[in-house]
Parts: structure tokens; sequence; C-alpha cells
């Protein structure tokens, strides 16, 4: 059986840190572009890479009858056209998260793959993540008895990236810390859950700490540096609660805060035990048995999420397996954040 052919569109961090390596490393793919609108970053990838062609216009891609998929590694703002010009032009497309910058846009994608058939994946990683799917696991078989409520932290005393840049324009990302982090940690939840549908949700976003930009103070900027000149109109502060079929959800977020502990981790609770999920890290189990208080870490061997991802999306175009990254589950955390966004222009509960 052939290689598939791969398109590789935008060639930023996300690109370079995940989905080249994991293409170069599946022997079913094969990477015929790099495009991106910066000439020299594909330049760059196929000198690194060893092999493709570096285009400028991504359209160069979608008109060859030999690509079969796209990796859409793209500012958030181009996300859905780009996926729906893909999926029109008859390509696979894993797009990276989150799937668009409002819920609109997202059911767009949505539409368009149900109209063509083809493979609309979204890059939540964590869905491809060893511990995850451990904690799914458990869940599932009834570990944790009833699991009623979680929740979520993603906090950091000063971390809000490239000052000025994509990320803090809204109008290029769709929003701040609830688009850019929360929304692999709600994804988390929503995954290991059962993607439960939501059912209300009420929330507020602050934008505090970036607005007087020239005066904000910071120990490294990631996406960095700071364009003083440009726009921040993005929220760095975010809590909510969600109503869903399944469990109850708060969430605290924070790219920028005026406490110094870094509060990334994910609490699971059940009436027969609890998790702590140090994202990106391990997990640790709580319960008790027989009067006595238990807690464990497990340990396990853990495969890289990115690989997983991209041998599943390139599998799955040749077997037709709807996987959990697929838009039809992942378009409810869409669903939420822009609920979220929603409640708290409107300063009242959404519900669906």
């Amino acid at each position: 059986m052939s290689k598939i052919k791969v398109a590789i569109i935008g060639c930023g961090s996300n690109a370079n840190a995940a989905h080249i390596k994991a293409y170069l490393n599946n022997p079913n793919a094969e990477i015929k572009y790099f495009c991106d609108i910066i000439k020299e970053k594909a330049d760059k990838a196929v000198l690194d890479s060893g092999c493709g062609e570096a285009i400028e216009d991504y359209r160069i891609a979608l008109n060859d009858p030999e690509i079969e998929a796209v990796s859409i590694c793209t500012p958030n703002h181009v996300h859905a056209a780009i996926s729906i010009e893909s999926l029109r032009a008859g390509k696979n497309v894993l797009c990276e998260k989150p799937a668009a910058r409002t819920y609109a846009e997202a059911l767009e994608m949505q539409k368009v793959q149900h109209k063509t058939g083809l493979v609309l994946n979204i890059g939540v990683c964590n869905r491809f993540n060893t511990g995850v799917n451990l904690i799914k696991k458990m869940i599932t078989n009834g570990e944790l008895g009833e699991l009623y409520h979680v929740y979520v932290s993603f906090r950091s005393q000063r971390s809000i990236p490239g000052l000025g840049g994509t990320f803090t324009t809204k109008s290029i990302a769709g929003g701040g810390v609830l688009i850019d982090w929360g929304v692999h940690f709600l994804d988390i939840v929503m995954y290991c859950s059962g993607d439960p549908l939501p059912k209300t949700v009420t929330g507020q976003v602050y934008s505090k700490l970036g607005l007087d930009m020239p005066n904000y103070s910071y120990l490294n900027m990631w996406a960095g540096p700071p364009n003083y000149s440009g726009t921040y109109d993005v929220d760095d502060f975010v809590t909510a609660m969600i109503r869903t079929e399944g469990p109850t959800i708060t969430l605290n977020g924070a790219w920028a805060q005026n406490i110094g502990v870094d509060e990334m981790y994910i609490d699971f609770l059940g009436d027969k035990a609890g998790i702590r999920l140090q994202y990106g890290k391990d997990f640790k189990v709580y319960g008790a048995k027989d009067g006595v208080l238990l807690e464990t870490t497990p340990s396990y061997k853990s495969v890289d999420k990115f690989q997983n991802e991209i041998n599943g999306f390139i599998d799955c175009i040749r077997t037709g397996e709807k996987l959990p990254s697929h838009i039809d589950s992942v378009i409810l955390s869409s669903r939420i954040i822009q609920g979220i966004y929603d409640s708290s222009d409107l300063n009242k509960e959404i519900a669906f």
C-alpha cells in the first residue's frame, strides 16, 4: 500500500514540536509540502526534515491530487476557513486546537465534514495520552463510583504569551487563557467523562494584568517578545461552572495572576474514589477500604501522545475509524467555551 502524502500548513511551533516529527516517524506517511506565508519557515522545515517542497500558498497542496491529508498548524483565525476549503478539495484534515475561534465557526466545519464524509480531527492531543486514557478506563469501569464533580485549575503567575501578538489579539486567537489553555483541560474532562452533553454554563472572564502592557512584569515570555504597539484584548483569568448530563465542572484559569504558585491539575471526584491528574504528568488515586484511607500513584509506561495522534489520523484515513478527536466529539468543548464567553458578556447563565 502506498504512503499517504501529507501537506503541513503552517510551520510554526506546533508543527515543529509535534506534527512534523510524528509524520516522519510514521512509515505510512510522506510529507510532500511544507507551507507557510513566511517562506523562510517552510524552507527551514524542508531543510530540517530532508524531504518535501516549501510553498507559500496552501492552495498548491489542495490542488495536488496526490495529497490525501493536511495538518493545519496555523493561528486560530484561519482554522475554520482552511479546514473547510481542504475538505471541499477532497483532503482529510487534522486541525490544531482549538477547532475554531467560535462555536459558530466550529459548527460550519462540522457541517462540511458531514457533507464530505472525509476525516476532520482536532488536535486535542491529550485524548492520546497514556495516563489520560487510564483515567478514562477507571471512570468507565466504575472504579471511582459515581463521578459527580470535576474541578479544574490551570493557573500561572505571569505567563501571558507573546504580549501584543497573535495570542493576545481576539480577532486572531478568539480569546485568551480560556481558549488557549482551557481547551486542553476541558477536553480532558469531557473525554474522561464520556463527552456528556452540557446543559448550562455560567462564567466570568477578566482582562486585567496585561492591559497596561509596558508595565506588565514577568520573568519570561513564550511566543514573545512583547510588541507594545500591538493588541491586548483577551482574557487572562476565567472562572466558570458547567452543568452537564454527567458531572458538574468548575474551573479557575489564569495566564496571569498575583499568586506565585502554578496550579495545573484536574480533580475527578467520585463517591468511591478520586483522582488528581497533574497536567502533563502522573496522577494519584485516593480512596478508602476497611476504615483505612488509601493513596496510590500508578506506575505505567507512557507512549508519545503526538505520535499516537498522528498515527491514529493516518490509520483512520484508510480504515474509516472515528477517533476520539473527531469534530463530533470535540465540538462540545467549543460549545462550552463559547457559553462561558457569552455568559461573561451577558452577565447571566447560558442554557443549551
